[in-house]
C-alpha cells in the first residue's frame, strides 16, 4: 500500500430521506453539507474547495455557482465535472488532485437529487441532445440497453438470471439492517427471478430504487487531517475511464471499470486481493456483475459463479459489497456514486451497521458508473484505506 497520500476523507453524511417533496434541492445540499462538516469537526468557513454535479431546474445551469452562493462559501477552487453516476467518485480524485497541487485544503463535495419526486412529471426525451436522435428512436432507453448488455453476457458466458439475482439477494440481506433503506425486506434468488420481467432478461428486482436524497463528504489535506480529532480515511488511489462504441467495435460485456480500476490500483499500489470491502455502482444487477469482472475480482465471464452462494454478503462473504443495501435496495438519489463513497468511509471507520461491518477492514474500493452500459459510459474508481487510529 502506498505511503504517498495527499488527501483524506474527514467527514461523510447521507441524508436519511428517500422522498422529499417538501424540501428543495438547495435545502438538501445545505443539510448534507452541514452534516458532513459536523462529522469532520470543521466549519463552513474552513471550506476553500467545492465540488458538485448535476444540472437541475431548481439549481440552474451552473450548479457550483448557485450552490456556493446559497451555502455562503468563499472558495479558491471549484469543479462541476458531471459524468453521471460516476461523478462523485470522480470528485474524490479531483479533490485529492486539487489538494495535492495546493489549490485548496478543505474540499466540500455535495449531491442532492429528487428523482422520485421530480421525474414523475418530466419527459425522458430531449431531442436537442445528439444521441437522442440516433439511438432512442430505435428504442435505446435505459432499461433496454442494460438488458442488451445482460443478454450478451448470458450469450457469451452462460450467465444465468439466478446468478444476477444473487446480487439483489445479497443487497437486500444488508438493507434489512439499514433503517433508512427504501426496501428492507430480504428477498431470495427465487423471488427475484419470479418478479415481473421489465426488459428481458432483466426482472423488476434486478433494478435499482428511484429515490430522493442527498449526501456529502469532505476531503482534506494531510496538514488539516493532523489537526482533527476525527478518524480520517486515506485516498490511496483514483482512476477514471470512458467506454464507448469504439467506432462500431462495441463490446457489450466490457465496462470502463477495467481501465479506471487498474489505474486506481496502480496508484494505490494494491490489487483486488487486498480489498476488504467493495462499494459497487448498482443501477442494475448486471452493472455489478460486469464491474466485478472488470475490476479484477474474477476473470471475465466468471462473474456469475463468483457471486453465487452468498459471496457478496457481509460480514464474512468473499467480497462484502454495498452493505447499506446500495442502489438496489436503499438509495439512488440521482448520481449514485456519492453513496458508494459514503458507505466505504463507514466501513473503514468501523461505523457500518454492526450486523454488516466487515471485521478489520483496511482497504475499500468505491466505484461509480455514469452513463449507460450498452451505449457509452464512464467509470471512476477510488481506493480508500484506513488510517491508524
Amino acid at each position: 500500500m502506498t505511503d504517498d497520500v495527499d488527501a483524506y476523507i474527514a467527514g461523510a453524511f447521507e441524508h436519511p430521506t428517500r422522498e422529499a417533496p417538501d424540501k428543495s434541492i438547495a435545502q438538501l445540499h445545505a443539510e448534507v453539507a452541514a452534516g458532513a462538516l459536523e462529522d469532520a469537526g470543521l466549519a463552513k468557513d474552513d471550506v476553500d474547495g467545492y465540488f458538485t454535479a448535476g444540472e437541475n431546474y431548481q439549481v440552474g445551469r451552473y450548479p457550483p455557482l448557485a450552490m456556493a452562493d446559497y451555502l455562503g462559501l468563499d472558495v479558491s477552487y471549484f469543479d462541476s465535472t458531471d459524468d453521471g453516476g460516476s461523478a462523485y467518485v470522480n470528485h474524490v480524485g479531483e479533490a485529492a488532485a486539487a489538494i495535492a497541487h495546493g489549490k485548496c485544503d478543505v474540499a466540500l463535495v455535495t449531491l442532492a437529487g429528487r428523482m422520485r419526486t421530480d421525474d414523475r412529471d418530466q419527459p425522458e426525451h430531449d431531442d436537442s441532445i445528439l444521441q437522442e436522435n440516433f439511438e432512442r428512436i430505435y428504442g435505446a432507453e435505459t432499461l433496454p440497453v442494460y438488458a442488451l448488455a445482460a443478454r450478451r453476457h448470458m450469450h457469451e458466458y452462460g450467465t444465468t438470471s439466478e446468478q444476477l439475482a444473487e446480487i439483489r439477494a445479497a443487497a437486500s440481506h444488508h438493507a434489512q439492517y439499514n433503517e433508512h433503506a427504501m426496501y428492507r425486506e430480504p428477498v431470495t434468488v427465487e423471488e427475484v427471478v419470479a418478479s415481473r420481467t421489465v426488459s428481458d432478461p432483466l426482472h423488476l428486482l434486478d433494478c435499482c430504487v428511484v429515490s430522493d436524497g442527498a449526501g456529502a463528504f469532505v476531503v482534506v489535506s494531510d496538514e488539516v487531517r493532523r489537526q482533527l480529532a476525527r478518524e480520517c480515511v486515506a485516498v490511496l488511489g483514483h482512476g477514471a475511464a470512458i467506454e464507448h462504441h469504439d467506432a462500431g467495435r462495441v463490446d457489450l460485456t466490457r465496462t470502463a471499470a477495467r481501465d479506471s480500476g487498474q489505474r486506481a490500483f496502480d496508484r494505490a499500489d494494491v490489487g483486488p486481493a487486498d480489498v476488504d470491502y467493495a462499494s459497487i455502482y448498482d443501477s442494475f444487477t448486471i452493472t455489478v456483475l460486469q464491474t466485478l469482472e472488470d475490476l479484477g475480482f474474477c476473470e471475465k465471464g466468471e462473474g456469475g459463479s463468483f457471486v453465487e452462494d452468498g459471496a457478496l454478503k457481509a460480514p464474512h462473504g468473499t467480497l462484502p459489497f454495498n452493505t447499506d443495501g446500495g442502489g438496489l435496495c436503499s438509495n439512488h438519489p440521482d448520481r449514485g456514486g456519492m453513496t458508494k463513497v459514503i458507505e466505504a468511509v463507514r466501513q473503514l471507520r468501523g461505523e457500518a451497521n454492526p450486523e454488516v461491518q466487515v471485521p478489520d477492514a483496511e482497504v475499500a474500493i468505491a466505484h461509480g458508473t455514469g452513463g449507460y452500459l450498452g451505449t457509452r459510459h464512464a467509470g471512476s474508481t477510488a481506493v480508500l484505506g484506513r488510517v491508524g487510529r
